[in-house]
This record gives C-alpha cells, sequence and structure tokens, in this order.
C-alpha cells in the first residue's frame, strides 16, 4: 500500500479524487478531450468502480494504443484503494469461479500477478448430480487437456487486483464517493464544427457535470445509466434466492460439487487449506430460515442437502448401459477420460465460519447494450442464474470486448463514442450472451420441474453426456470460453 501511495504521489495523482475537490484535480496525458481544454472533459467516463467497471479501466489503460485517453471511473465508495488482503483470514463469503478466459484477460491488463499473490483456489473437476440418484456427471481438466479447469477467487482480490493495476498504471481518475444524478446523451450530430455539443453530460451530486465522448454503464442490475440511455430489458424472477456463506469441510478438495434439489441447485466450491464456499440456491421461505438457524443446525441442513436427503448416491447401471451403446456406435465419438470414473461423495460439512448472505435471483437482458456515447457492461446489459458461475465470467468478456473496440477506433481514427463502432461490440457480446443466457435458463427451468418421465430422460441425458468424450470436450471447452 506504501508503495502504491508513494507512486501515486510520484505521478502527482490521487487515489480517489473527492466529487467536491474540483480544485485538486491532476493533470492527464493528452488526449482528444484534454486538447479541447475542459478541466471536466473526458474520453471515458465509466459509472461502477466494481469489478466490471475497473476491467473496463484497466482494459483502456493498459493498451499502449489506449493509455493516453482521459478516463474517469465513477464509484459511490468513500475509497478506491486496492483492499488489503490477508491470506491467514477466513475466506470472504463473495466468490467467482473465473475460467481461463477470464484469466488470460486479467493476464492482458497486468492483473493476474496480483490475484495469484492471493493464491487463488484451482479446481481440475467438477461434478454434477440429481437429487434423485439416477444420473451425474464427471468433468475433468484432463478431458480438454488442461490443468485446470477454473479457479475460485474472493471478489474482493479480484476488484482489488484490478483496481491495484489502475494505481500503477496511473491512468484512470478515481471519483468518489460521488452520485451520478443525471446522464445527458445528445443526438448524433454528424458534423465537426459543434463537436463540444456532441458529448454527454454526467451530472454528479454536487452538481459537477463531466462531459464525456463515451459513458459506460458499470452500474450494476439496477444499472441508472441504462434507465437514463432509455434502453429496455427484457426478463423474469426464477422465486428463487441463493444463501452464500464459507464453511469448512472435512479434506481439502479441488472439486467444485453440485446437486440439483427440487427447490435449486447445492454447490460447494474448493477454497484454499479446508475451506469452501456455499452457494445454496432455495425458495425465499428456505433461505430466510437457512440465515436464521444456528450454525449447527445449518450445518446439519447443509449436509443433508449435498449428500443425504432425497433419493440415493447415483449408481452406475444407467451409466453402463449407456457406455455400452457409446462403445458399439463409433459415430458417436471415443468415451471420454474421465467416463471411468465414479461417483464421489463430497466432502462433508463441519463448520459455518461466516454470515450467511442472501440475494434473489432474476434473468434480465437489456434490449440495447449501445447507442450513441453510451455503452453498457456486465450485469447493467445481463444478469443470469448463477448455477454454472458464469455471470462474472460474462462481464469480464464484455469489458475485454469494449476495450478491443475502443482501440480499433482510436487506431483508425474514429470517434469512439458513435455508435456504429460501439456496435461491433454489441454484435459480439450479445451472440455470446445471449446463448450463455438461453443454456443456464434452460438448466433452471429444467431442474425446476419435478416429474418423473423428464426425471428418467433428465437422468439418462446426464450419463450419456458423462460418457461422451468429444460432446463432454465441447461442453467444457465453452464453459471455460475457448471454444
Amino acid at each position: 500500500m506504501m508503495r502504491s501511495a508513494l507512486q501515486s504521489l510520484v505521478r502527482g495523482r490521487k487515489l480517489c479524487r473527492t466529487a467536491n475537490n474540483a480544485q485538486g484535480a491532476f493533470l492527464s496525458s493528452k488526449s482528444f478531450s484534454t486538447q479541447r481544454g475542459g478541466e471536466d472533459e473526458y474520453d471515458v467516463v465509466i459509472v461502477g468502480g466494481g469489478m466490471v467497471g475497473a476491467a473496463v479501466g484497466c482494459g483502456i489503460g493498459s493498451s499502449p494504443m489506449t493509455k493516453d485517453l482521459r478516463v474517469a471511473i465513477i464509484d459511490s465508495s468513500k475509497s478506491m484503494a486496492a483492499p488489503k488482503h490477508d491470506a491467514k483470514a477466513v475466506p470472504d463469503q463473495r466468490v467467482s469461479a473465473i475460467t481461463p478466459a477470464t484469466v488470460r484477460f486479467l493476464k492482458e491488463v497486468g492483473a493476474w500477478e496480483s490475484v495469484q499473490a492471493a493464491k487463488p483456489t484451482p479446481f481440475d473437476s467438477m461434478q454434477v448430480w440429481d437429487y434423485e440418484g439416477l444420473g451425474y456427471i464427471r468433468y475433468t481438466a484432463d478431458d480438454v487437456g488442461a490443468p485446470v479447469l477454473g479457479y475460485v477467487v474472493e471478489n474482493k482480490v479480484l476488484v482489488g487486483a484490478l483496481r491495484s493495476r489502475l494505481q500503477d498504471t496511473g491512468s484512470v481518475e478515481f471519483i468518489c464517493p460521488a452520485q451520478v444524478k443525471s446522464v445527458l446523451f445528445p443526438s448524433p450530430s454528424g458534423s465537426d464544427s459543434d463537436a463540444r455539443q456532441d458529448l454527454a453530460e454526467v451530472g454528479l451530486g454536487d452538481g459537477r457535470r463531466l462531459r464525456t465522448r463515451l459513458v459506460v454503464g458499470a452500474d450494476g442490475g439496477k444499472s441508472a445509466v441504462r434507465a437514463m440511455a432509455g434502453f429496455q430489458t427484457r426478463g423474469w424472477e426464477y422465486q428463487q434466492t441463493a444463501v452464500i456463506c464459507t464453511v469448512k469441510v472435512n479434506s481439502k478438495h479441488s472439486t467444485a460439487w453440485q446437486r440439483f434439489l427440487p427447490t435449486g441447485p447445492f454447490a460447494l466450491l474448493p477454497m484454499n487449506n479446508t475451506y469452501s464456499n456455499i452457494v445454496w440456491t432455495t425458495t425465499p421461505e428456505t433461505a430466510n430460515a437457512l440465515k436464521g438457524m444456528s450454525n449447527e443446525h445449518f450445518v446439519a441442513a447443509a449436509n443433508k442437502a449435498l449428500i443425504e436427503d432425497f433419493g440415493p448416491k447415483p449408481g452406475s447401471k444407467i451409466a453402463e448401459a449407456i457406455g455400452n451403446v457409446v462403445a458399439n456406435t463409433p459415430l458417436l465419438g471415443a468415451i471420454g477420460p474421465s467416463a471411468a470414473e465414479q461417483f464421489q461423495e463430497p466432502p462433508r460439512i463441519v463448520e459455518c465460519v461466516t454470515e450467511r448472505l442472501s440475494f434473489p435471483l432474476s434473468l434480465m437482458h437489456a434490449s440495447m447494450y449501445v447507442g450513441h456515447r453510451v455503452a453498457l457492461v456486465g450485469d447493467a446489459a445481463h444478469t443470469v442464474h448463477p448455477l454454472a458461475g458464469q455471470g462474472v465470467n460474462l462481464g469480464f468478456g464484455d469489458a475485454a470486448s469494449l476495450s478491443r473496440v475502443v482501440q480499433r477506433g482510436v487506431s483508425i481514427g474514429h470517434d469512439i463514442g458513435q455508435a456504429d463502432l460501439l456496435e461491433e461490440y454489441e454484435r459480439e457480446r450479445k451472440k455470446t450472451n445471449m446463448a450463455m443466457m438461453a443454456i443456464l435458463d434452460g438448466f433452471q427451468k429444467i431442474y425446476a420441474t419435478d416429474l418423473g418421465p423428464l426425471n428418467v430422460a433428465r437422468s439418462a441425458g446426464f450419463n450419456a453426456v458423462h460418457l461422451l468424450g468429444p460432446l463432454k470436450k465441447q461442453i467444457i471447452s465453452y464453459a471455460m470460453g475457448v471454444l
């Protein structure tokens, strides 16, 4: 922290410039906006300094093509300094399972080294099974010839690494704590003579107004930027609530476990030592009851849900029958490396070591991601069910894509806030995001239906995927973001 502070002083920058301290503004590198002479004029204003907003800042600030753009991040936090990480502390209950594609982006922007220093937990296998005990799937890194399937990382570690990188590059100005009260977007003019009028204007709670060529909405599912841009959304509530917490288990593991229950999936994710993270999706009423339980009663309920209740452990009779069909049908492809692995019982939970938090689940998709002078990223553009842990990875994918489009715009001398350029980002990300949203919503609906014939068909599908090497490889590669 001292090192970062000294670097900031050397650069004449502050870790967070308050919205009320306009006189304390630092000088930015040359850019299109500063050449026009306005202290409160920017090339990019990012609303929201969480993981995805900071990732957009890193993507722009770490590229030689765009590092001289004047960029501001507005956030309601009191400070945007990178939070300290204590390796000896109990892991926070807010975590993300990040894919190799996200890791690649973090490496590209120079943030992965800081994440590694906090010792993220790699997982090299996944096991998913049905509550009736009729079918299961085991995925392993060997199925795709990779060392790991992904990493479980505390959200504060990801935020800290990205903010630390922004501080190191000195390429982004933090304005906090600040509240965005208004965003005004101009109509496309097509004229160079009124370039100063063809800027978006972000109004802050203290009366200050920032003019910019591009507003990036990274302000979450209830995005004010999205609302002020007039973008409509479609979606629905799942009538489910996710309960999250950190627990201790009886043995260290490197598997992401997920059991589909009648009320929603129960996931147990590995963390360092014998810690694990629970994401338990259930009804709102049950979620409230789980939060109010004593630690002893919660541990007992969690073990029942993950291991003991409902049907028996999945056996191998159905899998063996399907395996015989696969073996005698070469056109279906080879049996995968993990097909020989029997169902494994997950570790038992022995202690809940953090507060239990909860949040309601919903699906939401914005009708548009971009317009003249505006782009949405992350939860501001889409929210998904957490059953596969893909939400944050979709957000990082947005950040990487938008950064590349801005870089391309600068390289060809194009106005980075023009809709025709930004539409490249929308086309790329809508295709990816909507496909993943459809898959996750389909899974949620299939497992929300408890019907005998459907349950049997569902379990047969589980066992078929478990055995079919090419299909399993394709599914894993897609989930890892490398397909």
